[in-house]
C-alpha cells in the first residue's frame, strides 16, 4: 500500500492524461516526470509540458533510422524536424528546427491554435544515433534552472 500524500496539483496532473489505443502493448506517455509548479501553470507551460511527453513517447517507438518531426494544421506551414521547443508565458509555444529541405525554421504559435501531428522522418545526417529531442526536453522538466536559455 502506498500512503504518499499528493498535492492537488500532482493529483490534477496525474488525472488529466488519459489515452486508449487499439494496440494493448502501445507505449503511453508517463506524466510523472512533470515539474511541480511553484504556482499555477500558464496555458503555455501546460501545452509545453504535455507536448514533451507526447514527443518523448513518440520517439520511444522510432527505430534508429528516424527522428521526430511535426506537421502543423491550418495553413501551408509544412513539416519541421524538431530541434528545439519553448514557451513564452502566458500563451505562446515556439518550435525550432529545419524543414525537409534543410531550411532553418521557427514556428511561433498561440496555445489556442495548437494542432500538432508528430511524424517520423529519416535521419538527415549519417550518424550512429538519431537526435532525440524529446528526452532533452523532458530533462528540462525536472531541472530547476531557468528555461529561458
Amino acid at each position: 500500500m502506498n500512503d504518499a500524500i499528493k498535492t492537488s496539483a500532482e493529483a490534477l496532473e496525474s488525472a488529466v492524461l488519459h489515452e486508449v489505443h487499439t494496440d494493448p502493448d502501445a507505449v503511453k506517455p508517463d506524466a510523472s516526470a512533470l515539474k511541480k509548479p511553484d504556482g499555477p501553470k500558464s496555458p503555455a507551460r501546460w501545452a509545453y509540458e504535455r507536448l514533451i511527453l507526447y514527443i518523448q513517447n513518440f520517439e520511444k517507438q522510432l527505430d534508429n533510422e528516424h527522428e521526430v518531426a511535426m506537421g502543423f494544421a491550418g495553413g501551408d506551414t509544412g513539416v519541421i524536424r524538431i530541434e528545439g521547443m519553448g514557451f513564452f508565458d502566458p500563451d505562446i509555444i515556439t518550435f525550432y528546427g529545419t524543414d525537409p529541405a534543410g531550411t532553418k525554421t521557427q514556428l511561433v504559435q498561440h496555445v489556442s491554435q495548437l494542432s500538432v501531428m508528430l511524424r517520423a522522418l529519416p535521419k538527415q545526417v549519417a550518424a550512429a544515433e538519431p537526435n532525440r529531442i524529446g528526452f532533452r526536453l523532458a530533462a528540462d522538466l525536472t531541472d530547476d534552472t531557468d528555461v529561458t536559455t
